[in-house]
Order: C-alpha cells, then structure tokens, then sequence
C-alpha cells in the first residue's frame, strides 16, 4: 500500500562539493556527482563562478596563431606604478590594455613558460636553455642578467627560480636536475661573491634518484620539490649553515607552477592529487595531506592525460578557492579553502569553457588569467563575450529506502539571482542518464510579485536587489532511486541554489 508523500529537504544541496570516490547510495546530498562551472560562494551555496573580462585589446593580432599569454608577472617596483609582463608567442610584452614587444633585441625565445621573482627593486625572468633576464625600474630595460653592468659570474639558465631569505634560488638546469645556486645576499645579479653558492642534493633524494621541479619557502625552511620527493633544509636563511631537516618520499610536484604558498600552508599537485603541506609542530616533522580525496580518481585521470609542464595553479584568499588548470584538456580544478570537510580534503567544483593558460594575482589583488587572445580580469559572469553552462546533479536519492518504489511529484526549487534566466530542472530513475527535462524561466522583475503557472507555481521576493525564486516543478515517473540535476545559462547574470524541496509517494517493495 501507499505511503504518504515524503519530503526531503536539500537544503544548499551538493554544498560539499563533488565526491566520486564513495558509493553513490551511501553518499550525503550534500556531495555532487556533479558541480559544473561552479564555486561554493561564503553562504556555503553551489553559484555560478565569474567569468573573465578582456583586458589587453590588441592580444589578437600580436599573438598571432600562438596558443595566445602562457605565463604573466606583475611587478611592483619600490617607486612608480606596477608593470605587468606577460609572455606568449615567443615574447615578452608589457602594459595592460596595450601589449608592447619589449623582447631584448637579437634574444631568441623558444617557449613561454617563465618563472619570475622580485629580489631588491629588480625583476627576474627564467626559463630553462634560455639566459635569465632581467628587468631595471632605473633604466626601465629588459636586458639578460649577462648584459648587465652589475653583474659577478654567470647566472644559470635554470627553470625554477625563487626568491626567499634574501636572495634567488634557481635549479632544475639542463645536466644538472638536482643542482641548487644562490646569490649573494640582496643581489640577484651576483652568483659567485659574497654568499652565493650551490649544492647538489643527487644523493639526498629518499628514493635514490630524482630531479627538482619546483622551489618554495616554507618558515625557515627551504623546501625543494621533485617529482617523487621532497627534501628540506632548515635555516636556509644562512645558506653557509643551512642542514637537511627532513625527506618525503613518494610524493612530490609534478610541475613548477603547482606550487602555491596561502600563507600558513603550501599547496602543489602530486601525480596523487593535490597535497596540503603542512608542518606539524609536536612531532617536527612535515606531513602531507590529499585535499583532493574526493575526486582522486578523476583528478589522478587529469594529471596523467596532461602535459604536466603547462599545468598552472592559483591561490586566492579573496576568492577563497586554490585553482588547477590543464590547459590541454580544457579543465579547470576549483578547491574551496574557506574550511576544509571533516576528513581534511576541500570543498571541489569543475570549471570548463574559460580555458586558463596561466594565472597571476597582482598587487591590488585582482586575478588575471592568460587566454587564448591575451589576458582577462576574473571578473563578470561571462567568458568575455560568451555565456557558459552552471550545472548540478545530486548522487542518487534513496530516501532512506532503496528497496521501496519512488513517484517523484514535484520539487521546489530556491535560487538566488540569476533575474531573466531559463532554469532547466532533470530527473532519472534508476541510474539511467535519459533525464526528463522541465525549463521554466526567472523572472526579471525585482518588485515582490506571486503568480501561478500551468506545470509550476512561482514566487518571488526582492530585497536590496537580490532575486529570490521559489519554483514548484511538476515531476513524474518511478523507480527506487532518482537522481535530480539543474543547469542554466550563465550570460551576464550570477546564479546561487539555495535549497531542493524534494516532494516523492513512497510505494512498493520491488
């Protein structure tokens, strides 16, 4: 016999983000199976992510055919306005509206993969069989670090640079992947007085063998990444003394630019997944952590298809979310780092359609993305000029009983924003993907108002120019599980899912 109808109350449904590692019947409805072009905004609500507005204007006809701004710097001299570099079809341009070739004269450039640092009013640029640059606010040239009047010694053509305890760093070099040199101290320009030096950690590696591809400082700590290992050295402030603190084994960075600091922690991508590094203080070692644990499976597939060289990352405390880009396969890893779930790993939705070829954050703290055509602002909702799909799907909803028939009824849907937009509600029984489809539309009218549909009964309210909708969809079919999706475009208007109301007769044993 019949049962009542039961509600079940989604409320910010899928809040917790993706998760495709646990059974989907025991998974809580605050996971996804699927959270597209999404963030976890700070009401803790699946919303659209922005877009990006163009900022360069002449990107097109300077880049050429080229895969268009693969790496991008700002950099903040100690007087006068900050300069933006950014670098793709074999140049280097500066400005922001208006890209200008300021590629030193008779310098061959055979990639765009830079990696940057700011050591004493000066900038600097490597990238690995090319001879470093540097950048002088006092003269406002780019010139090699060879070429310039200051120099002592000879400055290696490394892939990794890092700028930490008063000097540079740069290793990963051609014949020499386990080979650090450093600077004087405050000089970026002299490699061979003062205090520079090097060291060959080849025999310090805790799996025999390995090559660094990556830098970063961590407290005292100078942390050297390869790519199965990581070695630490402590008090690298004074590299004449500096000592092995510690080795990982097993894990390390799969590339130079999955390294980022958030201040307290570093976070970087293993062949794993993404790891928190992060030091514990009673036992003075540093372990690691997978904040990527619930899309191991899908993010290790990413990792693994990718050219691991082109994977960029970002960390931003304003947005509050740790990016990962692959840039070949047109994906986009968004982790939430306001406050990680129970287990540890972090909140994860996908992005698809932008495209990043690389990322920076400059000194107002706006996030700058290299594209195809130049550089854009994160910023809007929309990818320059186009629109782009916010998806969700649920895990498949049992309600307490697999066992039992389900006639799903109707659910109510409330959103936040999104004024004028075509909503489309989907459901399926049974693990199928032929979902059934009902489209309504948000009104675009901010004045309180309430009118009935003929499949739906909508009401909105206004309040400081936020659209609430409560949508009331009419659903039909069976089965003894269904799963419930919703998408939308996003053209210019932000969109939040507030809650599900999930109204289904409970029938039968099958």
């Amino acid at each position: 016999m019949a049962q009542p109808i039961q509600d079940i109350a989604l409320v910010s449904p899928g809040h917790a983000g993706i998760n495709t590692e646990e059974a989907p019947l025991t998974m809580s409805p605050s996971f996804s199976s699927r959270c597209e072009n999404a963030v976890i905004d700070s009401s803790g609500r699946i919303a659209s992510r922005k877009g990006y507005e163009l900022v360069s204007t002449n990107g097109a006809a300077v880049l050429g055919s080229s895969d268009g701004i693969e790496s991008i710097s700002e950099f903040e001299p100690q007087s006068g306005s900050p300069v933006l570099f950014s670098c793709g079809n074999n140049k280097i341009f500066s400005g922001t509206t208006t890209l200008t070739d300021i590629t030193p004269a008779g310098y061959v450039i055979t990639g765009n993969d830079w990696a940057f640092a700011t050591l004493s009013n000066e900038h600097y640029f490597f990238q690995r069989d090319h001879n470093p640059l540097i950048y002088d606010p006092s003269s406002g040239n780019l010139t090699t670090i060879a070429n310039h009047p200051n120099v002592q010694g000879v400055a290696p053509d490394a892939h990794c640079v890092l700028a930490a305890f008063g000097r540079l760093w740069a290793g990963d070099l051609t014949g020499q992947p386990s080979k650090i040199h450093w600077t004087d101290s405050l000089d970026g320009k002299n490699w061979s007085g003062g205090s520079s030096g090097n060291i060959d950690i080849s025999e310090v590696w805790p799996d025999g063998s390995d090559r660094i591809t990556a830098l970063a400082a961590y407290q005292n700590f100078l942390i050297i990444f390869g790519k199965r290992s990581i070695v630490i050295y402590s008090g690298a402030d004074n590299p004449a003394t500096m000592a092995l603190a510690d080795t990982v084994a097993n894990i390390g960075s799969v590339g130079r630019d999955t390294v980022q600091s958030t201040g307290r922690d570093l976070l970087f991508v293993d062949y794993s997944g993404v790891r928190s590094f992060a030091r514990t203080v009673r036992t003075n070692t540093m372990p690691v952590g997978d904040i990527s644990r619930n899309v191991s499976s899908d993010f290790k597939g990413f990792v693994n298809a990718a050219d691991v060289a082109k994977i960029r990352t970002i960390f931003h405390p304003r947005e509050s979310f740790y990016l990962v880009t692959f840039p070949n396969l047109g994906m986009v890893y968004c982790f939430d780092t306001r406050s990680p779930l129970e287990d540890g790993s972090y909140r994860t939705t996908t992005w698809s359609g932008m495209s990043p070829l690389c990322f920076t954050r400059n000194t107002s703290d706006q996030l700058y993305i290299g594209v195809k055509d130049g550089f854009g602002e994160y910023k809007g909702h929309k990818d320059n000029t186009a629109s782009y799909e916010l998806s969700y799907f649920s895990h498949p909803l049992a309600f307490g009983d697999s066992s039992r028939l389900k006639f799903l009824k109707s659910v109510t849907v409330t959103t936040f924003n999104g004024a004028g937009s075509n909503v489309t509600l989907q459901w399926a029984y049974d693990y199928a993907q032929d979902y059934t489809k009902q489209v309504y539309t948000l009104s675009d009218d901010f004045a309180g108002q309430y009118n009935n549909a003929l499949y739906n009964t909508t009401s909105q309210y206004s309040s400081s120019a936020v659209l609430i909708n409560r949508e009331k969809v009419g659903t039909n079919g069976h089965g003894t599980v269904v799963q419930i999706g919703l998408s939308t475009t996003v053209d210019g208007r932000e969109i939040a899912i507030q809650q599900m109301n999930v109204h289904s007769l409970i029938g039968r044993m099958v």
